[in-house]
């Protein structure tokens, strides 16, 4: 019996996430690992998130995300005091240079006078306070960006460990209705978009805020009235930058989109270039590429000018505030009211008045776009999972409690359907003997891989019970019951890593000559002795690099060196050459020795030996028996039989 192991994940490089291993023992890591709804999809795609979606619960969503960063309060009290004490002495530093400049005035006049003179170990001291205040700043920056940089980062790495970890206590259900593509978006897209945001929002908030503070206080204590006067354009500025955002808001969300649809069509066509020549698509694909352009262009050049609009707009409006300050503080300046250096002063503050305000504004759009993205994270770790094991289940590891499995299976009046009301398996009772070879054959879509997704418990029963050597299966743990249980699927799986690697999948402990024993019965010893590296050959992305056959008997090696006692099997010899065939019914023929089989079988006359035969039909088993029976009960397996037969009969003719 081999050990209950969780076998690592090969590495992400990008793509869809990796299937159930076929041989191995694991969870389903996610998607459908029989295809169907489970299949991949780009990111960014219309399931991704688009810029400028709003949350439909933007509280709940940044109260859960608030609640996930208490654990890192201290750090964030930090960051906040760093953001704080950085901004002031920031904010210090122009009424500080003021008073140089002051002095300086009043020492040249006072030199022309004959009077005094400039006071330049005064002006020593203020540049040495000044390089003070900026070092300080700078290095308050520095420890705010750094300390804040380590709390995004843990978050996101808490965040995609518990989406996860999430995954691997999924129910398959979850899978058959979403796309991988889409659980991808929210661990890669989503998680990126709330620790990037989050980076830049909480710090932008706090910097701006004390910011606006610290210059209306510096602008009051120089002059109220001129104070005033900066005050007045404010509203003309807040409506400019209002009416702007909302106009070229669709513009950049339409952006988005249209970007998305080019990347989508460059990446289909580049992965189906093949087929796109075949059929001398390439003047349709390059028309329909130059539509989403043009539209890309449109949305691009419309935002951009929108956009763009704001700053020469504000910025005349600054003007205006500014030679109105500049007349009113020479007035001041003359009655001797305000220093020279106090509007100098001044005018740097007016400038950096309306900056923070301006990102207080952009702030609002980030946090919807971050609450965003968090609801879509908090929504996947808040799905349904699977019924927990029961605290006495039966685990297959503990040997000692089990010493022997059998592979006695038993299906005991069971009843099932994937919707409570539509029940599709009725009453079916068969008892099969350890050791036998067990059929399932059915026209596509039958439910022929039903019965595999009942056996290995990815659905429970909804009455009776499935046995295994005389055990309910929901006695057992989940990763104890799949311990038993070796698959060969006919997608076939492998990661990015050495041929070796790949069969040491189905046992991570194996040795060398266990790898190799494990090829040799799986008939592909002989390929692998062919290739450059041999063992140590590394597969490419989706193992381009050998063929579908080879990938098959890889499959079977793995499922042969794992050493379960119940194998299920989707024969899969449909896409492979007649002698590639023969190697691959002799592997399953090892592999299949003394161990109780389920095969899912695409070509009845490879069944006719079976012990046991399964017929489906629109999701029900209509007949049971083995091959001379069914064919001489004249019922559904036969039409379906020689139906088959006629048509290789007639393939062979012609």
């Amino acid at each position: 019996m081999s050990e209950n192991r969780r076998p690592p994940m090969p590495p992400q490089g990008g793509g869809n996430p990796p299937m159930p291993p076929q041989g191995g023992m694991g969870r389903p890591q996610g998607g459908s690992p029989f295809g169907g709804p489970g299949s991949g999809r780009r990111p960014g795609g219309p399931m991704g998130m688009m810029p400028g979606e709003k949350a439909k619960d933007l509280k709940g969503s940044l109260k859960k995300l608030t609640k996930m960063l208490k654990s890192q309060w201290v750090s964030l009290f930090i960051v906040c005091i760093c953001a704080i004490l950085g901004t002031i002495f920031n904010t210090v530093g122009p009424k500080v240079s003021g008073l140089a400049t002051t002095e300086i005035a009043r020492g040249f006049a006072a030199s022309i006078a004959g009077t005094g003179s400039i006071d330049f170990d005064y002006i020593l001291n203020i540049i040495i306070t000044l390089i003070a205040l900026y070092l300080i700043s700078a290095i308050m920056r520095y420890l705010q960006s750094f300390i804040m940089t380590g709390v995004t980062n843990r978050l996101t790495y808490t965040l995609r460990k518990e989406i996860s970890e999430k995954i691997n206590r999924m129910p398959l259900k979850y899978f058959d209705k979403v796309q991988s593509g889409e659980v991808l978006s929210r661990i890669t897209n989503d998680v990126e978009t709330v620790s990037g945001n989050l980076n830049q929002s909480i710090v932008q908030i706090i910097t701006s805020v004390t910011t606006l503070i610290g210059v209306i206080v510096m602008m009051l204590l120089i002059s109220p009235l001129m104070t005033l006067i900066a005050f007045a354009t404010l509203p003309f500025t807040l409506i400019i930058t209002k009416n702007v955002v909302k106009i070229s808001q669709p513009y950049f969300i339409g952006r988005q989109k249209y970007l998305g649809q080019a990347n989508g069509h460059v990446e289909e066509m580049y992965s189906g270039h093949i087929v796109v020549k075949a059929f001398n698509r390439e003047d349709e694909s390059q028309k329909q590429f130059e539509d989403i352009l043009d539209k890309l262009y449109e949305a691009n050049w419309k935002s951009q000018f929108y956009s763009h609009m704001m700053m020469p707009l504000t910025k005349f409006l600054g003007n205006i505030g500014y030679v109105l300050i500049c007349i009113v503080g020479s007035v001041l300046t003359i009655a001797g009211k305000i220093g020279l250096g106090d509007i100098q002063a001044f005018t740097q503050y007016m400038r950096n008045f309306t900056q923070p305000i301006q990102q207080i504004a952009n702030i609002s759009n980030v946090l919807q776009s971050t609450a965003a993205a968090a609801e879509r994270v908090f929504e996947f770790l808040e799905e349904e999972e699977e019924i927990e094991d029961k605290k006495d289940s039966i685990d297959i590891v503990d040997k000692n409690f089990i010493p022997d499995v059998k592979g006695e299976i038993t299906f005991d009046h069971v009843h099932f359907g994937y919707k409570p009301e539509k029940i599709i398996i009725n009453d079916f009772s068969v008892k099969v003997e350890p050791g036998k070879m067990v059929a399932i054959v059915g026209p596509t879509g039958a439910g022929k891989t039903t019965i595999v997704k009942l056996l290995m418990r990815y659905y429970d029963v909804n009455s009776g019970a499935i046995k295994v050597d005389g055990v309910d299966i929901r006695d057992f743990t989940r990763n104890g019951l799949r311990n038993m249980f070796g698959m060969v699927l006919q997608d076939t799986w492998l990661y990015n890593g050495t041929i070796a690697d790949n069969i040491r999948y189905g046992r991570l402990d194996a040795t060398d000559e266990e790898v190799r024993n494990a090829a040799k019965a799986a008939q592909v010893d002989h390929f692998v002795k062919t290739l450059p590296d041999g063992y140590n050959m590394v597969l490419g992305e989706d193992a381009t690099n050998i063929s579908q056959g080879q990938k098959q008997l890889l499959t079977i090696a793995r499922a042969i060196l794992s050493d379960p006692k119940i194998l299920i099997l989707d024969e899969a010899t449909s896409s492979v050459d007649t002698r590639t065939e023969i190697l691959i019914q002799k592997a399953m023929a090892n592999l299949m020795k003394g161990r109780t089989s389920f095969v899912i079988a695409h070509r009845l006359s490879t069944i006719r030996d079976a012990d046991m035969i399964l017929v489906m039909r629109d999701g029900d088993i209509v007949e049971v028996g083995n091959h001379d029976e069914l064919i001489a009960k004249g019922g559904f397996y036969k039409d379906l039989y020689q139906s088959q037969f006629e048509n290789n009969q007639a393939a062979a003719t012609h």
